[in-house]
C-alpha cells in the first residue's frame, strides 16, 4: 500500500501540494489559480474528483489565491483555523468551513490529517502531517525556525516537503532591502538551506524515502545549489527540488522503499492505473 504525492507549484508565487491514496486525496494550500490546479492535475493524470478536501496553513496570498474559487467549483470544505479565515478575508460558503486544532486528526476517507503549529509571520500558522497505509507525509514550509513541534514530526515522516527557501550568502549579498533581509531570516521567516539541511541531517528518520525541497526563493537561491547540498547528505532518500513555475512529478510512498534497489525516479504516466 501506498500514498502519492506532488508538488503542484512551490514559491511565493504560489504553493499547493497534493497527498493522496488510492482512492481519494487532499491539498494542502492553493497559492495559484483554479484554472493552473486544473492543469496540472490533469498533466499529472490526477483526478480532482479525488480530491476530497483542502487544508489551509496561513492566510498569506501565495497559499490561498486560487482557493475561494477551487473550492466552490469543486464544492471542496476547507479546512481553516477561524483565525487565519479572519485574516484571510476570503468568503467562502459556510457549508464549506471546516475548522481544525493541534494535534486532533481529521479523518478524510482513509486518510488523516493533523496539524501542528509553526513558526512563521501569520496570524496562526500551521504545519501538517497527512498519514495513510501506515505511511506519514509532512507538509513543512514557511518556518522560522526549527521549533520541537517541527522536529518531533519530521522524524516520523516517511517524505516530506521541506522548504529551504533561501542561500544566507545570496540573501546577504542580494538587492532586498534592510528590513526584508530581516523578515526572511527571522525565527518567524523561512528557512534557510543551511537550516534545512541541518534539519536533515540531524533529525531524518532511517525510513524517509523522498525529499520535496520546497519553497525556493526566485532571487536568493538556487535549485542546483539546493540539489548538490542535499545530494552529499542524501544517504539513500531521493532529493526532489519543487518549482516555482511548474508541478513536480508524482512520487509513490511505499513502507518497503527503504529496501528496493534505489532506481531512476519514473514519469508518472507508468504509474498512474492505481489512481484513475
Amino acid at each position: 500500500m501506498s500514498l502519492f504525492i506532488a508538488s503542484l507549484n512551490s514559491g511565493s508565487n504560489g504553493n499547493c501540494y497534493y497527498v493522496g491514496n488510492n482512492d481519494e486525496g487532499v491539498l494542502v494550500d492553493v497559492g495559484i489559480s483554479c484554472r493552473e490546479v486544473e492543469k496540472r492535475m490533469a498533466r499529472l493524470e490526477l483526478s480532482l474528483e479525488k480530491v476530497k478536501a483542502i487544508f489551509i496553513s496561513h492566510e498569506h496570498s501565495d497559499h490561498i489565491r486560487g482557493l475561494s474559487v477551487l473550492s466552490r467549483k469543486f464544492k471542496l470544505p476547507v479546512y481553516i483555523t477561524p483565525t487565519t479565515l479572519t485574516h484571510s478575508k476570503l468568503f467562502l460558503p459556510t457549508d464549506l468551513i471546516k475548522t481544525f486544532a493541534a494535534y486532533k486528526a481529521i479523518n478524510i476517507g482513509k486518510l488523516s490529517i493533523t496539524a501542528f503549529p509553526k513558526m512563521h509571520d501569520a496570524s496562526d500558522p500551521y504545519s501538517f502531517i497527512v498519514s495513510g497505509n501506515g505511511i506519514k507525509i509532512g507538509v513543512l514550509t514557511d518556518i522560522g525556525l526549527a521549533c520541537e513541534h517541527v522536529i518531533r514530526n519530521f522524524k516520523e515522516c516517511n517524505a516530506a516537503f521541506l522548504e529551504a527557501n533561501y542561500d544566507d550568502l545570496m540573501l546577504e549579498k542580494g538587492n532586498y532591502p534592510y528590513y526584508l533581509k530581516n523578515r526572511i531570516s527571522s525565527d518567524k521567516g523561512h528557512l534557510s538551506n543551511s537550516q534545512a539541511l541541518e534539519i536533515f541531517v540531524k533529525h531524518k528518520p532511517k525510513f524517509m524515502s523522498h525529499l520535496i525541497l520546497s519553497h525556493l526563493s526566485k532571487d536568493n537561491n538556487c535549485p542546483n545549489l539546493v540539489r548538490e547540498l542535499f545530494l552529499k547528505n542524501a544517504q539513500g532518500t531521493n532529493i526532489i527540488i519543487a518549482s516555482r513555475y511548474n508541478e513536480t512529478n508524482v512520487y509513490e510512498i511505499a513502507l518497503d522503499d527503504l529496501n528496493k534497489e534505489k532506481m531512476p525516479e519514473k514519469k508518472f504516466s507508468t504509474q498512474t492505473s492505481l489512481l484513475m
